[in-house]
């Protein structure tokens, strides 16, 4: 069964509840904040407008940024919207890949291993903080004393973790511990700071897999995998839909139609995509971007209890 999850930022109150309202009455699983410190809202601040609107819906940032984001603040944060919301809070956690934003805070990015080093660092602290421990860790990555989250304690005894990434140590470690492994299929970061090359085609996601995999090995549930979907297009005509994307992306139209990372079809060709990407990668939860919310909205019920009905008609 699949799930089908919103990414989105508020740029004006009416508009983002309505989102809210919309996603939940249409059966998305949870609404996801960006966060990019200067580049848009903050996410928790969004949220908890989007909880007092909502009483179902999961809320989550989709991902914060463990380079600039500091382990007290981000626990009190989650915690707060744990809250606030009646316990449907998420807690989503990547690398960090934009140069301003680390120079905003006054640090220069560090190497990859650094990156995910400090990510899991983070992600650790934030987790026994949320827990009720008391955190000191000191090291190259992380300086944090004595910290301890009194006040507020999550509803959620446990709140869910979601790791975004497509680094190969990284999703070794979140197959290892969280509870959705986000797959971006990023590759390396353009000039801008922000666009990526990807990762979209089969033999580079089942490396990204393999890791995950090695990971998880020796767990008694294994994290659920969640592609962040970049394009979604209900269409009669996937191929010519697709041609644009494919080529901007140096990919082929079939190693695009191929992927988790883009929905392009008529509804049986989505709904079959779906369930490929479940039996194929093992796949069930789908993030999309905002834009998605009203092509994919009808198709929830069939995708979301029917997907495993249908062949892909282009196999």
């Amino acid at each position: 069964m699949a799930t089908f999850s919103v990414q989105a930022h508020p740029t004006g109150a009416a508009s983002w509840t309505e989102l809210a309202r919309t996603v939940e009455a249409a059966g998305f699983d949870a609404l996801f904040a960006a966060d990019h410190p200067g580049d848009c809202a903050s996410p928790f601040v969004a949220l908890a407008a989007a909880g007092a609107v909502t009483s179902t819906l999961g809320l989550g940032s989709y991902v914060s940024n463990a380079a600039v984001r500091e382990p007290i603040l981000l626990a009190a944060d989650v915690a707060t919207l744990d809250v606030v919301s009646g316990g449907r809070a998420r807690l989503g956690l990547g690398a960090g890949h934009t140069p301003a934003e680390w120079r905003a805070v006054g640090r220069e990015r560090p190497d990859v291993a650094g990156r995910v080093r400090r990510c899991v660092a983070v992600t650790e602290a934030v987790r026994a903080l949320l827990a009720g421990e008391e955190v000191t860790v000191d090291t190259e990555e992380l300086a944090v004393y004595a910290a301890h989250l009194k006040e507020p304690r999550p509803v959620q005894d446990r709140i869910p973790l979601t790791v975004g990434t497509a680094n190969s140590a990284l999703l070794r470690w979140a197959g290892a511990h969280a509870d959705v492994v986000g797959l971006t299929g990023f590759g390396r970061t353009l000039s801008d700071g922000h666009r990526h090359e990807v990762r979209w085609r089969t033999d580079q996601i089942e490396a990204q897999l393999a890791h995950v995999a090695a990971g998880a090995a020796g767990r008694d549930t294994p994290p659920v995998l969640e592609a962040l979907v970049q394009h979604v297009a209900v269409t009669d005509d996937a191929e010519a839909v697709a041609a644009p994307l494919a080529t901007k992306l140096d990919l082929t139209v079939d190693e695009l139609l191929a992927t988790p990372f883009a929905l392009v079809g008529t509804a049986d060709e989505i709904a079959a995509a779906v369930a490929g990407h479940e039996r194929r990668w093992g796949v069930t939860h789908f993030a999309v971007r905002a834009g998605a919310v009203a092509p994919l909205a009808p198709l929830l019920p069939r995708l979301a209890g029917k997907a495993l009905d249908f062949e892909h008609p282009r196999k």
